[in-house]
């Protein structure tokens, strides 16, 4: 095996499954498509060519701006429609398998989407809800598992199973929105916390959940366009950051098309220790990287990069470090993110101790650069950033185990249903 060979093998990880992208598999369910599938479903029950543009309008309104559950609330839309839609489709969302709400008011959903076949339980992500004064973040999956393999990170650990649909990515959004009351008329659970400035309860999107988003870039453009469409859920593009590891070749295509603001998972300053930390530095460099940025489109001091720097004791933490990122990211309009490495079982990294963590930033902030350190949220509940792993992984153990003892797949479902 030639090096170049092995070095991708520890890189990139191959889908066990194949998706194609649209409606959510095995799914009948209108949330979270786009516009041209929701023409393409209604072409599908014999809706005129010419009600076409006014039915997606009509179902549009009701799916993202009211958040309907069912087609009977739809007064709208004529009853032989609605009952043509009830009879063919649903509204349904994905499963709900848990929710845990951390001390801090950070909510984390393990989320269960349709089945792909008949013995498919369905495969698990995670998305997590993290509320302050004047803002609520939405933490947004774009796969089941994760192409990459950073050594830092738990979801890095799991297999990647496969991407998600756009229709995926955009449920995750309904389903929070349904969970803590964000949509007209609805209220959020008693003793709930949520943004009290007036506006909408989930007002940004990061796409820092489990998955590299570059490696599903059809889909999460596809589902940025829904979140952002100004009749629906009207989520500003602005507000929306995608963090990449640095699928180089991705970048330009991500700014171009989705305008929305970009994040890089930087996390080393030198080639070396970033082959460790973050082994697609082997396809693309720091210097590769870097360039990407300073050619995303758009990129100027009102749509700076957020460079993300996970603070790791002994590793990455040095003066010297703070130093050489500073040199490194001169001319690139820019924030850096410093995150407090978040601890999960097994991992072999601690994080920096908070003085050392204070003078990089210092370093870093005299130099003219933003270095805000990332309050940790949710750590209790494994929601902060680089805890997310679904039960995809831990399923397929037990299947093996199963398997090797002769019980069936049926046996393997019902297991994983009584926890």
């Amino acid at each position: 095996m030639s090096d170049a060979a092995r070095a991708a093998g520890f890189v990139e990880k191959t889908a066990e499954l194949t998706v194609a992208a649209g409606a959510a598999p095995g799914g009948a369910s209108l949330v979270g498509l786009t516009r041209d599938q929701l023409k393409d479903s209604l072409s599908a029950i014999g809706v005129p060519e010419r009600e076409l543009k006014m039915r997606v309008a009509q179902l549009w309104h009701w799916i993202y701006f009211r958040g309907a559950k069912d087609f009977a609330e739809m007064t709208n839309v004529g009853k032989e429609l609605r009952a043509k839609l009830a009879a063919a489709y649903t509204l349904a969302r994905p499963q709900v398998v848990s929710e845990q709400v951390s001390k801090d008011g950070t909510r984390k959903w393990l989320i269960r989407m349709a089945s792909t076949g008949p013995l498919d339980k369905g495969a698990e992500i995670e998305c997590v809800y993290i509320p302050e004064v004047d803002r609520g973040t939405l933490c947004v999956s774009s796969q089941v598992g994760c192409t990459l393999t950073c050594s830092f990170c738990h979801t890095g650990t799991q297999r990647l199973v496969r991407n998600l649909t756009s229709a995926e990515i955009v449920a995750q959004l309904i389903v929070a929105r349904d969970a803590i009351g964000d949509w007209p008329g609805a209220t959020p659970p008693e003793g709930a916390f949520v943004p009290t400035d007036g506006g909408r309860f989930v007002s940004n999107i990061v796409f820092m959940g489990m998955g590299e988003p570059l490696y599903n870039t059809d889909n999460v453009i596809a589902a940025i366009d829904v979140m952002s469409d100004g009749e629906g859920l009207t989520l500003s593009r602005r507000r929306i950051t995608v963090s990449t590891s640095g699928v180089v070749p991705q970048m330009e295509r991500l700014g171009a098309e989705a305008n929305t603001m970009l994040a890089i998972s930087l996390h080393a300053v030198r080639d070396e220790l970033r082959d460790e930390l973050v082994p697609i530095n082997r396809k693309y460099d720091i210097k590769q990287l870097l360039d990407a940025c300073r050619a995303y489109p758009g990129l100027s001091n009102a749509r700076r990069i957020t460079f993300e720097y996970v603070m790791l004791k002994g590793v990455n933490d040095s003066d010297a470090d703070a130093r050489e990122l500073v040199r490194l990211l001169k001319g690139i309009p820019a924030k850096i993110n410093l995150i407090p490495f978040n601890p999960w079982p097994g991992s072999k990294y601690e994080c920096s101790d908070w003085e050392r963590i204070e003078r990089f930033s210092e370093i870093v902030f005299r130099a003219g650069y933003a270095s805000p350190v990332r309050t940790p949220r949710g750590r209790d509940i494994l929601a902060a950033c680089g805890q997310l792993k679904s039960e995809t992984e831990k399923l397929r153990a037990r299947a093996r185990m199963m398997a090797e003892q002769g019980i069936g797949a049926e046996g393997v479902y019902a297991l994983g249903d009584s926890e």
